[in-house]
């Protein structure tokens, strides 16, 4: 056993004090997230129950449930979805696999930026004019999930790209060399080996359609619906804008239903990141690299 020196025993020092400091960041992250958390369980757990799921909003929505609140975020996530994912996909295969680099290409990664760090009222705005004026769809779940999905593009296609790059490069010139085409090496060998990562995009995709309000103030959503949507062309409720009406707009409205509308989303955002999460590490368990 050598005995450490001076220069090593100041390296492990250092070493400790960083560690210390990077746990102690992730607990302050974690502690706010906790707080929120046992904040909405406590104030608003007592009103979650079989019929304040289940159950359309009554007396003013001072009673009642929030179905159709429910019921229109997963049809606005689930549209947003459908339309965004293809479209990122493609782009980011394209920028990654065929784009070569020169202006052109470098203008169409800076749009990507600007369009990531456009205000969401914004895009509200062009979702009325685009999608309910010009298009013609008038208020509906489609307008807004289309204006969900222009919003939360770039999400799809940063992570996309930065997966498709992660993939060896030897994947390709493999594949290459047994006489595939770079289309069949794609779609073979690339997406395959990226798509942990793709999910990924798909998971912050989610959780930030769930939670967005002004898109879909202008574009798809209503106070209030005594019918349920029963197709893409139809207005429906949303628990985002139903948390903000019944936390603001709402008078003599119990304490306990603001928390409990705000709980079930929390958990719905969280179902559905889980069931992503739970695929992506089911198919990074099957990469063998």
């Amino acid at each position: 056993m050598f005995d450490a020196t001076e220069l090593n025993q100041k390296n492990e020092r250092v070493e400790k004090l960083f560690r210390a400091g990077f746990g102690l960041m992730t607990v302050m992250l974690i502690i706010p997230v906790l707080i929120i958390l046992t904040t909405l369980v406590v104030k608003g757990g007592s009103v979650v129950n079989f019929d304040f799921l289940f159950q359309s909003p009554t007396n003013g929505m001072t009673a009642g449930g929030i179905f159709p609140a429910l019921l229109g975020t997963v049809w606005l996530v689930l549209v947003a979805l459908l339309i965004s994912v293809p479209l990122g996909v493609a782009a980011a295969v394209y920028l990654s696999e065929y784009a070569p680099e020169n202006w052109f290409t470098r203008v169409i990664n800076l749009a990507i930026i600007n369009l990531a760090g456009v205000p969401s009222i914004v895009h509200a705005l062009f979702g009325v004019g685009a999608f309910v004026l010009f298009f013609g769809f008038g208020t509906s779940i489609l307008a807004a999930s289309l204006t969900l999905a222009i919003m939360t593009l770039p999400l799809i296609i940063v992570a996309t790209r930065e997966s498709l790059q992660a993939v060896p490069y030897a994947f390709r010139e493999a594949c290459w060399n047994m006489g595939a085409t770079r289309w069949q090496t794609i779609r073979r060998v690339v997406l395959p080996n990226a798509i942990s990562g793709i999910l990924t995009g798909v998971i912050l995709e989610v959780s930030r359609t769930s939670g967005e309000t002004a898109p879909i103030m202008f574009t798809g959503a209503a106070f209030f619906l005594p019918l349920l949507p029963q197709s893409v062309f139809d207005q429906t409720m949303a628990l985002s804008l139903h948390l903000f009406v019944v936390s603001t707009q709402v008078p003599d409205m119990p304490e306990a239903v603001p928390y409990g509308v705000a709980l079930v989303l929390i958990c719905l955002v969280l179902l559905m990141n889980s069931l992503s999460i739970a695929l992506r590490v089911y198919l990074r368990g099957r990469k063998k690299w």
